[in-house]
């Protein structure tokens, strides 16, 4: 494609050119106008504002698509937790929850720290995995007992410890980092397409299995190149 003549609508670029760009988008610490940059020096011209129209349009459809490779995985003992998110200049609260071996079971973001916000998180939370826990971890919010006991029932055990619940606070890590660098979220709406596209390609692109496996550099490597490969294909041909 020639840089001394811009396409003018998303149709004029290929499919999995602008794939690529929301993928880059959502996984590495890069600005909008990193990527127009980037892809420039490749012989492609598009402004930042059509990388943000692209992450609009298409961000959901890589999340639903990841998303669905997570249905009915989970284990039977969660970690929930919520961290915090500057929105338009005001914190808002990121529900998630990953299992005994660090997998995501479910990522919401809410900008309420509530009863309701938590019933609907353990509701989507149970939706994804297809059956309830056996056991919850949680810290001292005193929604959760009770949001628990509606949405996922009398039998789950549910267990409040700080210390016990480090494995997920640590976990925010993930988010946080690359949450940093865009030095918060102008609208709710972007804040969330956002959070849980990342979650999810993070999960996705996850190396380990179980928590604390070695994986090799080249195992890595591989099993990266495979995954990128597959959602790559998938999401082109839909």
């Amino acid at each position: 494609m020639s840089a001394s003549a811009p396409p003018t609508t998303i149709c004029e670029y290929p499919t999995d050119l602008v794939l690529l760009v929301v993928l880059w988008r959502l996984r590495y610490k890069l600005s909008l106008r990193d990527l127009a940059e980037m892809f420039l020096a490749r012989g492609f011209v598009f402004s930042h504002e059509a990388v943000r129209e692209w992450e609009v349009r298409f961000a959901p459809l890589v999340t639903a698509r990841l998303r669905a490779r997570q249905r009915g995985h989970g284990g039977a003992k969660w970690h929930a937790d919520e961290t915090y998110l500057r929105i338009d200049g005001r914190w808002c609260y990121l529900y998630r929850a990953i299992d005994r071996e660090g997998n995501l079971v479910e990522a919401l973001l809410s900008e309420k720290r509530d009863m309701a916000a938590a019933r609907r998180f353990f509701a989507q939370a149970l939706d994804v995995v297809g059956r309830a826990p056996e056991q919850v971890t949680t810290d001292g919010h005193d929604a959760y007992p009770r949001a628990i006991r509606e949405t996922l029932g009398d039998g789950v055990t549910h267990r409040t410890s700080r210390y016990k619940n480090n494995r997920i606070e640590q976990d925010h890590r993930g988010v946080k980092q690359r949450y940093y660098p865009m030095r918060g979220f102008r609208s709710f709406a972007s804040a969330a397409r956002f959070c849980t596209g990342f979650e999810e390609q993070r999960q996705y692109f996850r190396a380990q299995v179980r928590s604390g496996e070695r994986v090799s550099l080249a195992e890595r490597r591989c099993r990266f190149r495979e995954r990128w490969a597959a959602a790559m294909a998938e999401m082109a041909a839909a």
